[in-house]
Formats: C-alpha cells, sequence, structure tokens
C-alpha cells in the first residue's frame, strides 16, 4: 500500500499539481499565525506547546481516519493515503518553476528566466548572468526537491498511515514562519527549529547518498565531506554539494546582487553551472526518486516475503 500510495500521488500531482498556496495550506497558515498571537510570550515553553498543537491534531487525525477506513476496506484507506500525499509532496511544487527558467535560458530570453527565478526563489536576480540564474536555478531545485519529495517520502514510509508526510510538511510550514529566528529576539520558534534539523537529519543524508549513487559517486561523497560544513545552513550544504559532486559542476560561489557581492562558499567540483546543466540536475533528483520507490518495492516485498 505504501509503495501504491506514493505512486499514485505523484501521478495524480503530475496531471493536476496542486500548489503552495492551495486552501488546505492556507488554512494551516490562519490556523499557525492564530496560535502564536494567542501563545507566543517570548518563550520556548511557549513554542514547545504551539507546535504540538498545531501538529499533533492533524497527525492524530489523519491515523484514526486511516485504521477507520482500512477496517472498512483497504482501498479506501489507500484513497486517503493518496489523498494526503497530494497535498504534502510532488514534484510539481517547484518543477514548473524550474522548466521555466530552463526553457527561458535554452531560448536565450536571459531576462525572463531572471524573472522566472526571482519569482520562485524572492531573490534579487537582476544583475546575474546566466550561469548565476542556471547556478542558482539549480540550487533551489536541489533543495525544494528534498522538502516536496524526500524529506516527506521518508516520513510517510517510517509513520502509520499518511502521519509522517503530515508531520514534516506542518513541522517545515511552522519553521518557515515561527524559526530561523535571532534567538536574542524571540524564542518562541527555536523549537520549531529544533523540530525541522531533527526531522531532517536522517533524510537529508539519506537524499545526499541517493545523488551520489545516481551521480558521479566518488566527487559527491567527496565534496559532501570537505565542503558541505562551509555552507551556512549545514542540511542544505549537504545536499547541494553532494549534488554538486554527483553532477561534475560548481555551485555556491559568490553572486552579484542588490548592487554587491555576496560572497558564498563553492560547492562541486569540475565546470561552473551552465544551462545545460539543468537537465542534468532535473535527471539526477528524478533518478534518486526512482531509487527510492525501488527501496521501498524491495522493503515490501520482503515484509511480504517475511
Amino acid at each position: 500500500m505504501t509503495l501504491l500510495s506514493l505512486i499514485f500521488a505523484l501521478g495524480l500531482e503530475q496531471i493536476r499539481p496542486l500548489g503552495n498556496r492551495n486552501r488546505v495550506w492556507l488554512l494551516f497558515i490562519r490556523y499557525a499565525n492564530h496560535l502564536e498571537r494567542n501563545l507566543n510570550a517570548g518563550s520556548n515553553r511557549h513554542g514547545v506547546f504551539a507546535w504540538l498543537v498545531a501538529i499533533l491534531p492533524p497527525m492524530l487525525l489523519s491515523i484514526a481516519v486511516y485504521y477507520g477506513l482500512k477496517a472498512i476496506s483497504p482501498v479506501l484507506a489507500l484513497l486517503w493515503n493518496i489523498f494526503v500525499l497530494y497535498l504534502t509532496m510532488g514534484f510539481r511544487h517547484f518543477s514548473s518553476a524550474f522548466s521555466e527558467v530552463s526553457l527561458a535560458l535554452a531560448e536565450g530570453r536571459d531576462q525572463e528566466a531572471r524573472d522566472a527565478l526571482s519569482r520562485w526563489t524572492g531573490q534579487s536576480t537582476a544583475e546575474l548572468s546566466a550561469n548565476e540564474v542556471s547556478r542558482l536555478a539549480i540550487e533551489q531545485g536541489v533543495m525544494d526537491s528534498y522538502r516536496f519529495v524526500f524529506g516527506t517520502m521518508f516520513w510517510f514510509v517510517l509513520l502509520p498511515g499518511p502521519s509522517g508526510a503530515l508531520l514534516y510538511r506542518l513541522s517545515q510550514m511552522l519553521y518557515q514562519k515561527w524559526g530561523n529566528r535571532p534567538l536574542a529576539e524571540d524564542r518562541f520558534g527555536q523549537f520549531a527549529d529544533r523540530a525541522a534539523m531533527w526531522l531532517d537529519w536522517l533524510p537529508v543524508r539519506l537524499t545526499a547518498a541517493s545523488f551520489a549513487v545516481m551521480g558521479d559517486f566518488e566527487d559527491a561523497v567527496y565534496c559532501w565531506r570537505s565542503q558541505a560544513k562551509a555552507w551556512g545552513d549545514y542540511a542544505n550544504g549537504i545536499l547541494l554539494a553532494s549534488a554538486a559532486g554527483a553532477l561534475g559542476i560548481r555551485l555556491g560561489d559568490p553572486l552579484k546582487q542588490d548592487y554587491t557581492v555576496k560572497f558564498r562558499p563553492e560547492l562541486g567540483l569540475g565546470d561552473e553551472a551552465d544551462p545545460n546543466a539543468l537537465k542534468s540536475a532535473v535527471g539526477l533528483i528524478w533518478r534518486s526518486a526512482l531509487l527510492w520507490l525501488l527501496v521501498i518495492l524491495l522493503m515490501s516485498v520482503a515484509s511480504l516475503l517475511g
């Protein structure tokens, strides 16, 4: 059932993509805003309580519905899994923006590529060259593929029903809203930040390992071990360094943004990322996703035989 849920959810998402700004997630964002307004007293314990109140009820409800439907018919439980996965994961959350940038660069429409990248990442792109646009697009695509595919897939497989997928997606949303704040100003989001880090620890490394297996293994592992720590966010550094090594390109490096030079560590080996590298990056992500599905299939077969 796990593998079928993933395959059908990914297929449905390709046919009818669901954006980040859908009504379900907008409703949860309003709920999170309500919790922060009423519970944020600047203390870590208030942040822990708010996080639990935000995440546990949807998780428990998803498990109750799953087992209730499973008692009636396994097909109904499968449909429930597919529905929740459809809401929480998918390539189309980021691939449409990635494709828009790639097509514009391939046709020489550099300004349109910069505009598309700016809408996608929220960063200033007016001064970027075509190669710099390619570099940023690959970086964003790798990180989004982890958030919307690999991280969600890992927790869906690990926890009962669709509760793991909900746990990961909701924790990421709370991290974006409450976490990543200066600790001296507000300790309310400290637990959201730590929870996201804990939930990412293992799947980030498994994703990086899958990039290595499906690309240049030696270079991916070398870049992971020698370059990832130099990146500001270590988890993102692992993903980007391993992907750059697997693709044989360089990511990171300085960028010209906001009329200044933004210095960033070098990640990867080989040539600078260019528009041709975008297709290679998409291929690496798809191959890695197929590898995960194959591993899940083997686990399912072993479980049935056991």
